[in-house]
């Protein structure tokens, strides 16, 4: 028999429609969020003294069960911005370019280092990097600049967003959201799997819309390209075209951001040492910046294995809850300090404290927004509702989302393929909104609601949420993403992007959903 619903219930289901339909509105759900947490907890406790101080529980049990997420994107950003000081960052890039002898080979080679480069810094500051370093080069080898944006997108907002294998974000964030943290590895599991899957399918789908656009190697293709908008005119078309109104704190904004400071990275002169450096300081600096360009990659490709090696090899030692996430942060710790004194000597003392600094601001910014949301759904569930609501610790707390799912069991298919697709329309329609990862605390609470009774485990449907929400919102699907710098990089239009990145990620997500169910 379903669960018997009552007022509180009531509240709660019109917070979520008001939420989801703020997403589909492209308004932000920050507003929604905290008037549906303080209308719950007022109709729960019938106390608006205890509701104003729920709507602030909300956000601080969201911030104490998210920080370290939060704090292991502060590191990486740090290391990346002291790995910018020397110019590292570029010269890990940079060899690839050798390689691009045709346009084809230019579409996977700036795939690839794009892929590679958002795994472990995220897309939007990684992004600026691979096009300013690249993008000349693969132009100049016949790719069309459609292409390139192409590439780009599936493989940094899409394929390495979406399954955030390193930072370890949004699986975090969906097995929290599922009542699940425990399980955010194995959230992170699938959800690579699933992003590869999709990744590869929107990139062959996208290469045949754009291959006979490939044309054969020449600088001619550069001039006409460099002689059209510059990428400062360009950025501020796509930004009045489809995103004029958009707030300070949008994820869009920040990538516009990230793209607008990328013409002032260092140039290849100040790369090669020269400049107005004196020999004595640019010999240092030069040896530093090889050894680092070469280090970090090394070094983080080894922690990948690190975590891959117990899935493979019975017997070894599995890193377990957050572990993964803190072992990455904290060698991001460890070599930004190398860095900033390689760049900085004795100034490093407080270069490395700005660069901390940076990096949490680039984080709240990028991120917190997402606490106000998690919070109201952590209010539908039993494990952090308590808390929330004031309740003694003795009481037993609601688990309102839970209740509901139940309440309407008999109506819910039992097979795993329609509530699978299902959370996925869910994960897209939150998308909309165009930040990605707005969505994921409800993806995991459906995930942890729905999983038990379709007969399919919470993780599975997370990942598979998660892949929904970031390909639609991350910056491949909306034209007011993220996508937008991706867009201006190229300087094509961002709604051409839009209508040729549609069927290939579209399909993808279908084939990677069929995968999920037929696999787990």
């Amino acid at each position: 028999m379903g669960v018997q619903l009552d007022s509180v219930h009531t509240v709660y289901l019109f917070g979520v429609a008001a939420i989801v339909l703020s997403m589909v509105l492209r308004a932000n759900v920050v507003v929604p969020a905290i008037i549906a947490t303080f209308a719950v907890a007022a109709t729960y406790t019938g106390s608006l003294i205890g509701a104003t101080i729920s709507v602030f529980n909300g956000s601080l049990v969201a911030a104490k069960e998210l920080f370290s997420i939060f704090l292991v994107i502060a590191l990486m950003t740090s290391l990346l911005n002291a790995l910018r000081t020397l110019g590292a960052d570029q010269q890990m890039v940079r060899p690839f370019r050798r390689v691009m002898t045709n346009g084809h080979v230019a579409f996977l080679v700036v795939a690839a280092v794009t892929y590679v480069i958002s795994l472990f810094f995220w897309p939007t500051p990684a992004v600026p990097l691979v096009a300013a370093t690249l993008l000349p080069a693969a132009i100049v080898a016949g790719l069309p600049p459609l292409g390139a944006a192409i590439a780009i997108a599936v493989a940094g907002q899409g394929m390495a967003l979406s399954s955030d294998y390193v930072i370890r974000v949004a699986p975090g964030i969906s097995a929290r959201a599922a009542g699940i943290p425990e399980a955010a590895a194995a959230v992170a599991d699938k959800a690579l799997v699933l992003s590869l899957v999709t990744g590869v399918v929107a990139l062959a789908l996208g290469y045949l819309a754009i291959r006979a656009q490939i044309r054969r190697p020449s600088q001619m293709h550069l001039d006409r390209w460099q002689s059209g908008a510059s990428l400062a005119s360009s950025l501020a078309e796509q930004r009045e075209q489809v995103a004029p109104n958009i707030g300070s704190f949008d994820k869009s904004v920040l990538a516009l951001q990230a793209a607008e400071g990328a013409e002032d990275l260092p140039g290849e002169a100040a790369l090669a040492g020269g400049g107005t450096l004196a020999a004595a300081q640019a010999a240092p600096a030069t040896r530093w910046r090889t050894i680092l360009a070469l280090a970090t990659p090394a070094v983080f490709g080894a922690l990948i294995l690190f975590m891959l090696a117990p899935k493979l090899i019975e017997g070894l030692p599995e890193l377990k809850g957050g572990d993964a996430a803190a072992l990455v942060g904290g060698t991001a710790a460890l070599m930004m300090l190398v860095a900033t004194f390689a760049a900085d000597g004795a100034k490093a003392m407080h270069t490395a404290a700005d660069h901390i600094i940076d990096g949490l601001v680039f984080s709240f910014r990028a991120m917190g927004t997402v606490l106000p949301i998690a919070g109201f759904f952590f209010l539908g569930a039993r494990e952090f509702a308590g808390a929330i609501l004031g309740l003694p610790a003795a009481a037993t707390a609601p688990d309102l989302l839970f209740e509901v799912i139940r309440s309407v069991e008999h109506l819910i298919p039992h097979s795993p393929t329609v509530v699978a697709f299902a959370v996925l329309l869910v994960g897209m329609i939150t998308g909309i909104d165009g930040s990605g990862f707005a969505g994921l605390p409800l993806t995991g609470a459906l995930s942890g609601a729905l999983g038990p009774v379709a007969g399919i485990h919470p993780t599975t449907l997370a990942a598979v949420g998660q892949m929904g929400a970031v390909w639609t919102g991350g910056g491949t699907l909306i034209a007011w993403s993220s996508l937008i710098a991706v867009a201006g990089f190229c300087r094509v239009p961002v709604l051409d992007a839009v209508r040729v990145l549609f069927l290939p990620v579209c399909a993808g997500l279908v084939l990677s959903t069929l995968v999920a169910v037929v696999l787990w």
